[in-house]
């Protein structure tokens, strides 16, 4: 008995502090893992709203603070806000090509006015529908979480290349043999510290490759020290910089559908995520979760930022690093907060080089493919049903990244979504699990007993009310690891 309320009492490691150290060496790496994906939006909307340097540089500074914000309202909550699972928050690319439309179409007085106000609206109805959008959990078993997930670390892979060429494929280096050479011996100083270190310098092996790769980098010439010799001390985002918010019909409606691309997208990173540290995201997890990514981004304007929702980079450290506790990543919004606020801080980690930031990249984003592979694993895909639901998913998902210019001709607001494979393949996976598994003849007892099966596994990973998994002897959980032990 004594040992059974020990057993009991045992913190969760979701729900671990870690030694202060440890607690910022690991939150600093979460940030430089997703430090690039922040401030690459605002360096793309900037310009096309007619915006110089200086101040696409504060726009960018902007994002990192309210990025901050929207993680420690994702990791510590309050209230029914938050999935308190170690989830980082950013701006979300879903927006940017309906931002720079908006900011083409407009005078460079109004553009970020107006994406402002849009921005504001799509927050605030998200999170007024998060608690029914939330419901859709129970359509989300392992053969859509798995598809969703592999399709989530395929789909950043072509960032983590397109870094490790230079970033840039208008500049002269772009693709040079020195940007993918120091992308590959990055890769490998990786690869090479994950396997001869061991305890807690394994699990920041990715910050040590970073740093690695980066001092590297000086003698061969492709990192700049101009930003940090140009940035001040201190800089604020104050309220409203560019123009109190204007509201237009056309850039509500495009961001409210960029809303809930971001919010299917959030829901489909959390089940992975909840799966990775052993705490399944049920729905209640789900809507606090989209409650936080919502309510992130109807604040975010107030300071100059854009939508917030899920990094999914960040969920390759975590499966890679084991370091699970929400505190480490709260500590990583807290170095977010004072990025943005201390603009030299900032410039500080923008000396990582794309290349080498890419070659780390490669392992963070394969680490997310892998655990969907091994969701799919545990989604009885002896079933040729399941299997024909994997397989249309994601050759539907694949089309945006193997073929970018696939849909050009169809209307531009329908891009929003098929310009996400992410989207389309998760849109595709529920679609044609509800067909063939929840709606589809069953002809066989046999069939509707594997469904059900099927259905009750599902129910039990994700946490379902008055339902509790106990999985069989010698059965694996969604992570590939036994049953009774927690995924990692």
């Amino acid at each position: 008995m004594t040992g059974q309320k020990s057993e009991g009492d045992r913190k969760h490691p979701v729900d671990e502090t870690l030694p202060p150290l440890k607690m910022f060496t690991s939150g600093l790496q979460h940030v430089a893992a997703m430090y690039a994906g922040v401030v690459a939006p605002p360096m793309i909307v900037g310009p096309a709203c007619g915006l110089n340097a200086t101040e696409t540089a504060f726009l960018m500074g902007a994002s990192l603070f309210t990025a901050g914000i929207a993680t420690l309202l994702q990791t510590l909550g309050f209230w029914k806000v938050g999935a308190k699972l170690p989830f980082v928050n950013g701006v979300s690319f879903a927006g940017v090509t309906p931002m720079v439309a908006i900011g083409k179409a407009q005078s460079p007085g109004d553009a970020l006015p107006i994406i402002f106000g849009a921005v504001i609206v799509a927050g605030v109805l998200g999170f007024l529908v998060a608690p029914y959008f939330s419901k859709l959990v129970r359509f989300f078993p392992p053969v859509v979480t798995g598809t969703v997930i592999t399709l989530i670390g395929v789909s950043l892979l072509p960032v983590a290349f397109n870094w490790s060429q230079g970033g840039n494929d208008r500049a002269p280096d772009y693709g040079s043999l020195t940007n993918i050479g120091m992308a590959a011996l990055t890769f490998l100083i990786v690869l090479v510290l994950r396997r001869v270190l061991r305890g807690f310098l394994q699990q920041i092996a990715i910050l040590l490759g970073l740093i690695a790769g980066t001092l590297i980098a000086i003698p061969v010439g492709i990192t700049h020290f101009s930003a940090l010799s140009e940035a001040s001390l201190v800089g604020f985002p104050t309220p409203f910089h560019f123009g109190a918010p204007q509201f237009d019909i056309a850039a509500i409606v495009s961001m409210c559908i960029v809303m809930l691309v971001c919010m299917t997208e959030s829901t489909a990173d959390m089940l992975a995520l909840g799966r990775i540290v052993g705490r399944p995201a049920d729905e209640r997890t789900i809507e606090g979760g989209l409650r936080a990514d919502t309510l992130g981004t109807a604040i975010s304007p107030l300071f100059n930022g854009f939508a917030n929702s899920a990094f999914a980079q960040n969920i390759g450290l975590v499966a890679m690093t084991k370091v699970r506790s929400r505190f480490v990543v709260a500590t990583g919004g807290l170095i977010l907060i004072v990025l943005g606020l201390c603009p030299v801080a900032a410039s500080v980690i923008s000396l990582v080089p794309l290349p080498v930031l890419g070659g780390a990249g490669i392992v963070l984003f394969g680490s997310v493919a892998a655990s969907g592979i091994q969701t799919l694993a545990s989604a009885a895909m002896e079933k040729g049903d399941n299997a024909l639901i994997v397989a249309a998913a994601v050759g539907i998902g694949l089309i945006p990244i193997a073929a970018p210019d696939f849909y050009h001709h169809l209307p531009k607001d329908l891009l929003v979504v098929l310009d996400s494979g992410i989207s389309t393949g998760c849109l595709v996976a529920i679609v044609l699990n509800l067909a063939f598994n929840h709606f589809g003849r069953k002809t066989e007892e046999g069939d509707a007993a594997d469904e059900d099966t099927a259905d009750g596994t599902a129910a039990a990973a994700h946490g379902a009310p008055g339902t509790s998994p106990q999985p069989d002897p010698g059965t694996t959980d969604d992570a590939g690891a036994p049953a009774a032990a927690p995924a990692h």
